[in-house]
């Protein structure tokens, strides 16, 4: 792994192992950070992040990887579980959610999974509100079409 930046020392054995492995599936692609970014749907700049220990990569992100470069993405998903509850975390003052429950940002969680931020409504009604703009928009196209159609 010439190429790279050394690792902290800092880092956990977990960590340190799994970031390697990533490394060296990166370097089997033969592929630049944005060539494996455009291939992967990931950009340049979070898998610099990624394979620099910077941030524990989401699970699909291993995934793609994984498929760019012809892996079984089975053989690295214990790895990543280990790692993920290895990763060290910034130490800050937790928020508390709007029901009084203290709770740290994930950043390997979908949007979808991430816990509001203050004057946020759940997640969960961000979803329903995208549903629900959906649904509207479905009805109003299928009345004009009726209109336009007779």
């Amino acid at each position: 792994m010439s190429g790279w930046q050394p690792l902290p020392d800092e880092l956990p054995a977990e960590v340190r192992h799994f970031v390697e492995h990533l490394r060296l599936l990166k370097d089997r692609t033969g592929l630049s950070l944005a060539a494996l970014g455009a291939r992967t749907a990931y950009s340049k700049s979070s898998w610099h992040r990624y394979l620099n220990a910077g941030q524990p990569p989401p699970r699909q992100a291993v995934v793609a990887l994984c498929r760019v470069a012809g892996t079984d993405p089975e053989r690295i998903g214990v790895r990543w579980e280990l790692a993920v509850q290895a990763w060290p975390r910034p130490v800050t003052v937790p928020e508390k959610a709007p029901g009084g429950d203290e709770y740290r940002d994930d950043p390997t969680l979908p949007w979808w999974d991430t816990p509001p931020r203050k004057g946020e409504s759940g997640p969960g009604g961000r979803l329903l509100r995208y549903a629900l703009v959906l649904l509207v928009l479905m009805l109003l196209m299928a009345v004009v079409g009726a209109v336009v159609l007779g």
